[in-house]
């Protein structure tokens, strides 16, 4: 089975089941950009409960540009503080120091494109869960793709999935289980368990 996504902005939980659950993986990257979705955004939990980061870009709805050649707008600094705000967030968490050594490129080094980053983002989280897959690039879109699965819509912000099983969370005592964040929570708090989870997992869009 052959999954097709996008790449997006340290993927949520239901992307990373995807790619688990793939025998192959297309990365959607020929389509025109849309704003309002998870390309350039994340989801982690906060000590007040779910906090957005986003990545700001370079666009315009009045003219529509390709994914690939939007630019991220760096005159932010929104690295260091997308990196305190994981820090502050999962210092405490079991695996935070076991996997951060490996994201510090993403914070470290400055990239013009919000795909080039995504690119590294999903190569980097890939490699960190020791998982084989070699993701193919789309070269042109299709609006329905034959002999893949479209999980395409999972970008979308307002998409919703069947909840997850409940795993420990940071804060979990104070705000309860929040589902579906960041695949960065899942990894920060299970570590090597994080493939095993998400395999015992059944994705049912809602």
């Amino acid at each position: 089975m052959t999954g097709l996504i996008y790449s997006t902005y340290f993927p949520n939980i239901a992307h990373f089941w995807a790619v688990i659950n793939a025998d192959s993986i297309h990365l959607e990257v020929s389509d025109n950009y849309q704003k309002q979705s998870y390309r350039n955004r994340t989801e982690i939990y906060g000590a007040n409960g779910k906090l957005a980061l986003t990545v700001p870009v370079s666009y315009t709805q009045k003219n529509r540009q390709l994914y690939k050649d939007v630019k991220i707008a760096n005159e932010e600094q929104w690295q260091l503080l997308h990196l305190k705000s994981l820090q502050s967030a999962y210092s405490m968490s079991p695996f935070f120091e076991f996997y951060i050594d490996d994201l510090m490129p993403l914070f470290e080094k400055q990239f013009d494109y919000i795909l080039d980053f995504n690119l590294t983002c999903f190569e980097i989280l890939t490699n960190s869960l020791q998982l084989n897959t070699q993701p193919i690039q789309t070269t042109a879109f299709e609006k329905e793709p034959i002999d893949k699965i479209d999980y395409r819509n999972l970008v979308k912000r307002n998409s919703e999935v069947k909840t997850f099983e409940p795993y420990t969370q940071v804060f979990t005592e104070k705000h309860g289980f929040i589902p579906n964040l960041s695949i960065l929570d899942l990894l920060f708090n299970e570590g090597p368990n994080t493939e095993l989870y998400l395999k015992k997992q059944e994705l049912v869009l809602i």
